[in-house]
């Protein structure tokens, strides 16, 4: 059933959808082997340099549907040292975000052996954000004195911390993003709050063959809101396979909304959480990365019938001949 309830939907779609978020939205692009787009201690944890490239656009039928764009850099720089850069550009609507981070990242191996994964990593990252409200199309036969019929911006600073361990085939992952208060002077009080802080917490595992030709990704991500304690669980599986030259891989990862929203239909009141399945493939070949993803949308009422497209593209600099004897696809390159 599609129908036009706005209020409704972007209840039933705040998890999925960016206006209110400070910072990079969180979709599945880190499954496209970039886990540092969410995760500051993931900068340099991997020898070498990585680069990507994101674009995602939803609802291509749709007018001014929402679309983001990343650029990110992370390299191992010392023996225990990561340097990493992020650039976005994210829109939705009338509002936009265009902004940048810049990471440092602290790794304590816990092996003398360089092939034996076994690493303790703390980052973080300080960030500014230009957001941007326009009101430039904005109906001003109607009065509202919050509304200026102008391009209301704001510019501000936020920090995002982690802390990844990774042993062996096994990964996990803690970050708070927007660990300060901050309030956006092109919002009211009654309209957006300083609180935008959020938690990720997220583990993995992978099994695989001893040779490590074929692998199997398992991994989860539990993702909570302070301010409106909502909160959402990704389940993830990727399967790898390694080939002359580098490896493929094809997965899937469903997302679920722990919160319901309650809707009425023509039997009354019933409850809805939202929820989207994102098939993924991709495939390292020879340094490069390319690698496509498509989330579609479940349950009664969704917004479009048309799903959301994310590429990304990348590239591995200086990759060590010596790698980590492990089943673990997010740090050997």
């Amino acid at each position: 059933m599609k129908i036009k309830l706005i209020p409704l939907l972007l209840l039933l779609l705040a998890p999925f959808i960016s206006f209110s978020q400070d910072g990079i939205p969180i979709y599945a692009d880190y499954l496209s082997d970039n886990m540092y787009l969410i995760h500051p201690a993931m900068a340099g944890a991997a020898h070498g340099t990585r680069v990507r490239l994101g674009a995602r656009q939803q609802w291509f039928d749709q007018q001014n549907a929402p679309n983001m764009q990343t650029f990110n850099i992370s390299s191992r720089i010392t023996e225990r040292s990561g340097l990493g850069a992020i650039f976005y550009n994210d829109k939705n609507g009338f509002h936009s975000q265009t902004g940048g981070y810049i990471t440092y990242a602290h790794h304590i191996p816990f092996s003398n052996l360089l092939t034996d994964l076994n690493q303790l990593s703390f980052g973080l990252s300080v960030g500014l954000t230009d957001s941007r409200l326009d009101e430039t199309l904005f109906d001003m036969n109607h009065y509202d004195p919050i509304i200026t019929g102008n391009i209301e911006s704001a510019t501000y600073l936020n920090v995002d911390v982690g802390v990844s361990y990774h042993f062996l085939d096994f990964a996990a992952h803690l970050t708070v993003k927007n660990l300060l208060f901050q309030e956006r002077t092109n919002y009211t009080e009654d309209i957006e709050s300083t609180n935008q802080r959020k938690y990720l917490l997220g583990a993995s595992y992978t099994f695989g063959a001893m040779n490590r030709d074929w692998g199997l990704e398992a991994s989860t991500m539990f993702m909570l809101t302070e301010l409106t304690k909502e909160s959402s669980v990704d389940v993830s599986a990727r399967l790898f396979r390694r080939f002359e030259g580098g490896r493929g891989w094809i997965g899937a990862s469903y997302r679920r909304s722990l919160d319901n929203a309650e809707y009425f239909s023509g039997l009354g009141t019933k409850t809805q959480s939202m929820q989207h399945i994102t098939p993924v493939i991709g495939v390292n070949f020879h340094n490069f990365v390319v690698s496509y993803m498509y989330t579609y949308e479940m349950g009664n009422i969704t917004f479009e019938n048309g799903g959301f497209h994310g590429i990304t593209l990348g590239y591995n600099f200086g990759v060590s001949p010596q790698k980590y004897d492990c089943n673990c696809p997010n740090v050997n390159m």
